[in-house]
Order: C-alpha cells, then structure tokens, then sequence
C-alpha cells in the first residue's frame, strides 16, 4: 500500500528509530559517535527520538520497503541526516541512501557521499563517492569508503589532508600537502590511521613513496607515533639528525624519546615523561650521552669518555583546596650542555621559585591560601651554569662554583589580612623565616674559606588606609612596624680562615602618607589625565646587620636578598625601597612624580612620568649605582605609548642628578601588521650587579614578502663588546597547513670553551602531524 505526502514528521520508538538511528550513523567516522546526549537535545529531542522530513513518503507492506523521496532529512541522537532519497527494507535490514547524502555530528564534523548501503545491526555497511570533513579541519576522501566491524573502517583509492582544497572563488585547489594512498584502514580501537602503498604529496607533486605508513586517528586525543624530525648542519656538530617518538604508554602517561645523530660528535638521546596523578601531574626531561668533551668546532678534548646528562623535572599536587605542594628537579653534568647539543626551552619556569639566568633550580614546596591568607615553606639548591674567566694554564673557562651558592632552607613566609577593618583601613600580617647554608665563602675563589652561614627571623604588621576629599584628593596614611632576629655563622675576621659568629635582634618602623590629586581635561578626541603624587616617610635610624669592614673601613652589610636591585618607577613609591629583608631604608624621604596620560577615542594612548627621592641625610647602606645615596636621587623617567594601531614603544631611564646623564637606559618597539611583525630592545646600564658596564641590543621579527613567502631574522649585539652574541637569517612558507623554516645562526660570541659557530637548520611543522619536540 502506497501513500504519497507532501511533507511528514513523526516521533517514534523501537524499529523505526533503529532505521533513522542506522541512517544517521552510516558512515565510519559517525560510528564513534553512536552513543547520544543523555538529556535533550539542541533540537528538543530525547535520547533515540528520531525527527524525519521528507516532501514523500511511501510505504509498501506486501514488500517490507519504507521509501523517503525529496529533501530528506533526519534528526537522531544528536546527528543530521539528509538525502535525495532514503530505503529502508524492514525482511532484510537493509538501509540504503542515494544523491547528495550529507552528515552532520554532533561535534561538527561532516561526512558526504552519493549511495550508503547499511546492514540492520550497524556493524558492516558501505559508502560509494565518500568525503569526509573532521576534528582539525582534516579532509578525506575516497571511492569506497567500508565498514568492516564495530573497529575497523577501510577506505579504497583515498586522499588525506587538513589543507584547504577550495579557493576562494570556490574552484579546486591543489592541497599544499596530502597523503594518498591505495588503501586506509582506519583502527579505531588502536586509533591509529594506517597506509597502504602511500605518497606524500607536496603542492600535488609526489616526493616520498611509503610501502606502509601510519599516524595518529585525528579523533583520537592521543597516539603514538613518530613527530617531525629536526634536522641542522653546523661546524660545530656536523649534520645533525633528530627523530622524537611519542609513546603513549597508559591514558596517564605518555613519554617522548628523540634521538639525536651527529656527524661529528656522539650521539645524544633528549626525552620526556609525563605522568597525570588524579591530583596533579610530573614531568621530566632528561637528556644523556657517554663520550669525551668537545670545543665549537666538534675537536675532542683531551680527557676520557664519561656520562653527560641533564634532567628538568617538576611536579605538582593538589592536596586539598587550599594546599599544594610540589617539587623541581634541575641539574646538568656540564656547564654548556644545552650550548653544545642545542637543547631548548631549559630555563622556562617550572616552580615558585625563579633562579637568574643560566641558572638551574631545584626546590621542594608547600603552599596553602584562602581568601585571607597566605603560607609557605619550601627548601632550594642552585647549580650556577654560567662561564667565567679564561683559565691561563688550561684555556677553557672556569665555571661558576656551586659552593658559594647557599642551599636555602627551610624558607618560610605568611601573610594575614583580616576580614574586618582595623581602624577604618587594611591590616596585614606577614611572617618570614629563612637559613642559608653556605660550603665555601664568595670573598676569596683561589682559597678554600668558610662560607657564611645566617638563619632570620621576621614578623610585620603592615596598616593603610584611603581618604578621598569631595575636590578628588586622595591621602593614604600607611605605617609599617618590624622586628628581626637573626644569627649569624662563619663570619671570616681577615685572619686565615678564622671565624666569628653574631646573634642580633632589632626593631624597625615606618609612618607615611601618599598624597595624590588627579587633573582630569577632555579634549576634542582625547582625555588627558594630569597627576602629581607625593609620598612621605620617616623611619628611626635602621640597624643594619654589619659582618665586617673593607679596605677603606666601610662597613660590609649583610645582603642576601636585595643584591638585584634597580631604582626605577616600579619601586620610587616603595615605602622601604630594599626588595628583601636584610638591609633597610631609614631616615625621612621625599618621594615625589608627576604622571601624565592621554587616551584618545580611537584607543591610541601615551603614559609619561617623571620623579625622583629625597631625603634629609645621605644614606651609605645604598650602593653607589644605585641612584639613592645622596640627598637627591637620581632622575627617574618613563614613558609608554601605543601611537598606531599595531605599534607600542616604551623607555624608562634613570638620570644622574646633576648632569642629567643616563646611568641606565630601557627601551623598545613593537610592531606588528600585515607586512610582517618586528620588535627591538636596547640596554644600556653604567654598572651592573656584576659592577660592569652593559650595553646589548636585542631585535628580531618577520617581513612578508608576498602572502605566504617570508624571511625571519634575529639578533642580539653586545654592544660593550663591540660584536654580535647570535644572528639569525631564515626564510620560511607558511599557508593554512604547513610551515617550513631555513634559518641560518651564527654564534660570533666565545662562550666558555665553545668556538663561535655556524649551522643551517630545517624546521618543519606539518597541521595535525605536529612541530619539532623541544624546539627553540
């Protein structure tokens, strides 16, 4: 019995939802997603309702045959079907859809093809004229596409690529790369896509034949398989070959192994392992060979073969809400290991707790915080990686002694902010403890000297609060009391290597108050903020911490930890201008900038301010470089703007007080638009921490020269020295799935007992199949 309709819709159970449901997941990539929405779905629907439309409908029951003809389409579990033509025989199980078939998943992807044949239980079934669109843009295509069982898909005479394969004007494009192949079998319990005969094409021109290839299912989150190599020639490894493989070794965890071949010297072996815990997660990285020394030319030097490795290991746990802990691990058998065999990314942040440069940190925390306070300890070791002087004798560079570093431990900080206000502004508590270990002292290298040894203990309170006048003058009165107590070890005495020791307490004050009145101007296009701060402090004479007295009868300080110390706008309005806790800004100041802003409608801006201390004495506890020893501090100067859309500057600088020369210049650029995109950073600085004059430029970027072609550059001058650390020059192709680098480096600096040297490296990065493993 026939009976035609011009539209139908229905909601149904039990076999006719099995002939929607089976029409809906036909094709292999639909298959992973047969399980529906538990709730309702966008469309209102239930877990396995079935919406069907269609201009006809017939049903012949002496034949078994239900037949959809005309603008089909069907709503299942969260999945789209549509169709010119749609049969169901319910004697044989049998589902067939004809003419322009199209599917869409729940998660976005599409499956297309002209005929689909499906048996009853879903578990075998074939596509004819079969395409496919998935996870990361990734297209398939094929004659055939066949699903063997629940696991298993196979597609005959295919084509893979996550390019795009349609211009703009919606004519073929070639795909920048592609993999076809005469069979893919899809694994989808392995979730692996595996190749039969394959080629892999670049711009439609085969360049390498595989008899069997395979790489990850792009639905899979994870598999292992082969990452891009890197591969570089240089004069001071030779050619250099890496082949990284990720292993996934359980759905927690996964690791990396990346051999590196080379020419000239040993081989190295670079790896990862990351292991997820249900309340945190660990990684190391680690690195190994067995071979002699080398210079920067690849010449062994004399010596024997050892053990050279390196490893780079954090962890992290969740202990509850409010406490974590967690752990680094990072030390290297060689100074310039990572120089030598090219391992980037060493000094990325992996703790609390930041060494300085070619520096190698290892810690053990514990941390807990909630909305009012704040509570730490934790214990640290630093492996110094940074060359020194030229050995007369030997030739090589002596290294940083590790034994001079402190082994820090424990070190313990709190902070306390209670809920209400105590006299109408904030409380704040804070708490600090810390031992220093040392093996060796810093003052004398060539001897063997006791190192100086010191435990603090420190408690704060810490009050402030904010009036502001109905005219807009805004007074803060803060005041701030401490007390210290501290014992002190192994102090030399300048006879041999006799010591003496010190215990000490003191107690510290400051009262203060800021003092700021806002002038607010509107301009045609603009507004203009014009602010003078002004900050008042006194201190009583602070007792500082003395271990002894130089040549010239100053006294030594103790200065654990504010050795790194810059005077700059950051830190003009900073009460006690010591960043640490041993040494201590006394006496009255005067701390006084004016800021200006202008910020236009059209969101370009401009931020200037200028500023500078003074103060009733001369304080000697400040150094020389740094600008505050005198009654009146150094200048301080800086300046921000954003003048064109895709362009920032800034600078900051500190001018000596009376002849207005820079003692210490900041500045750069950024810039980024169409053409390319570019920065540049200049330094200049009269005296280090080191005590050395320091002047490097620093500046890199990309020009396009046409829409996918490029070159890159990168440079880094010292310009004390008079010549180039590093230059890059690299010309790469980029499009929507691919990008290639050719970047010629040469290192002119002598770094340690490292030559300068030259290398040519490829750096390829192919959509869906990843970028080099540990890249720079």
């Amino acid at each position: 019995m026939a009976k035609p309709t011009s539209t139908f819709a229905e909601r149904v159970r039990g076999k006719r939802a099995l002939f929607a449901g089976a029409a809906a997941a036909l094709l292999w990539t639909a298959c992973a997603h047969a399980q529906g929405p538990a709730g309702p779905s966008p469309d209102g629907l239930q877990k396995d309702e079935m919406y069907m439309e269609a201009d006809e409908v017939i049903r012949e029951d002496d034949a078994g045959l239900t037949t959809a003809n005309g603008n089909i389409e069907v709503r299942y579990n969260g999945r789209t079907l549509r169709a010119n033509r749609l049969i169901y025989n319910d004697q044989t199980g049998v589902i067939r859809a004809y003419g322009n078939i199209v599917i869409i998943n729940s998660d976005g992807t599409f499956e297309y093809a002209e005929e689909i044949v499906l048996d009853e239980d879903m578990r075998a079934g074939v596509a004819l004229g079969f395409s496919a669109r998935l996870q990361e843009n990734v297209k398939i295509a094929a004659a055939t596409a066949a699903k063997r069982n629940e696991n298993v898909e196979e597609l005959s005479k295919a084509i893979y690529t996550p390019c795009e394969i349609c211009a703009k004007d919606g004519s073929v494009k070639t795909p920048t790369w592609s993999i076809a192949a005469e069979r893919v079998i899809r694994d989808k319990k392995r979730r692996v896509v595996y190749y039969r005969n394959a080629r892999f094409k670049l711009f439609g021109v085969s360049v390498v034949y595989l008899p069997l290839f395979w790489h990850a299912d792009p639905a899979a989150e994870r598999s292992s398989g082969f990452l891009v190599p890197k591969a570089s020639v240089s004069d001071r490894r030779g050619l250099s070959y890496e082949q990284p493989y990720y292993w996934v070794i359980s759905p927690s965890t996964d690791a990396i192994i990346s051999p590196q071949v080379n020419s000239k010297i040993a081989p190295f072996l670079n790896g990862q392992l990351r292991k997820r815990f249900y309340s945190g997660d660990v990684d190391f990285r680690f690195g190994y060979t067995h071979a002699r020394d080398f210079d920067g030319k690849g010449n062994e030097l004399p010596g024997t073969s050892t053990d050279r490795s390196y490893i780079l290991g954090r962890g992290s746990f969740q202990i509850d809400e409010k406490w974590l802990w967690g752990f680094t691990a990072e030390r290297a058998s060689d100074d310039l290991i990572f120089d030598k065999y090219e391992i980037g990314k060493v000094y990325d942040t992996r703790g609390p707790y930041i060494a300085d440069d070619r520096r190698l940190i290892s810690q053990l925390y514990a941390m807990r915080q909630d909305e009012q306070s704040y509570f730490s300890v934790a214990g640290m070791t630093i492996q110094g990686l940074r060359p020194g002087a030229i050995d007369p004798v030997t030739g090589r560079a002596v290294g940083e002694n590790d034994r001079v570093f402190p082994i820090i431990g424990p070190l313990v900080e709190g902070h306390y902010e209670p809920a209400p206000k105590i006299l109408g502004g904030r409380l704040r508590a804070h708490t600090s403890a810390v031992v220093l270990s040392r093996e060796q002292s810093q003052t004398d290298l060539s001897r063997r000297l006791p190192g100086l040894d010191s435990a603090r203990v420190t408690a704060d309170l810490d009050w402030r609060r904010a009036y502001i006048s109905p005219a807009g003058l805004r007074l803060e009165p803060f005041a701030t009391v401490r007390a210290d107590a501290y014992r002190i070890q192994d102090i030399l005495t300048g006879v041999g290597s006799a010591t003496r020791k010190d215990n000490m307490t003191r107690a510290l004050a400051t009262a203060g108050v800021d003092i700021t009145y806002p002038f607010y101007k509107r301009l045609s296009d603009a507004t203009v903020v014009v602010e003078p701060v002004v900050q008042v402090a006194a201190s009583p004479n602070a007792k500082q911490v003395v271990i002894g007295r130089n040549t010239a009868g100053e006294p030594i300080y103790l200065n654990e930890d504010s050795i790194a110390f810059e005077f700059d706008e950051t830190t003009l309005f900073r009460p006690n201008k010591f960043p640490g806790y041993d040494l201590y800004e006394d006496g009255v100041r005067l701390n006084m900038a004016g800021r200006a802003t202008v910020m236009w409608d059209d969101g370009r801006r401009a931020n200037f301010l200028v500023g500078r201390s003074f103060r009733t004495e001369e304080n000697a506890v400040f150094t020389n470089r740094s600008g505050l020893r005198t009654k009146a501090s150094d200048w301080i100067v800086s300046a921000d703007a954003q003048p064109i859309r895709g362009m920032s500057v800034f600078a900051r600088a500190r001018l000596d007080s009376d002849s207005l020369d820079v003692h210490r210049l900041e500045a750069g650029a950024n810039v980024y638009n169409k053409y390319g995109s570019g920065f540049v950073r200049y330094l200049t600085d009269d005296f280090d921490i080191n005590g050395t004059k320091r002047e490097n430029l620093d500046l890199g970027g990309e020009l396009n020269l046409g829409k996918r072609y490029g070159v890159s550059f990168y440079g880094q001058r010292d310009l004390s020295q008079d010549s180039w650390v590093i230059r890059d020059v690299g010309v790469f192709y980029r499009d929507d799935c691919l990008r290639v680098d050719v970047i010629y480096r040469r290192e002119d600096t002598i770094i340690g007992r490292l030559l300068p040297s030259e290398s040519v490296s490829v750096r390829l990065t192919l959509a869906t199949l990843g970028g080099s493993f540990n890249g720079r």
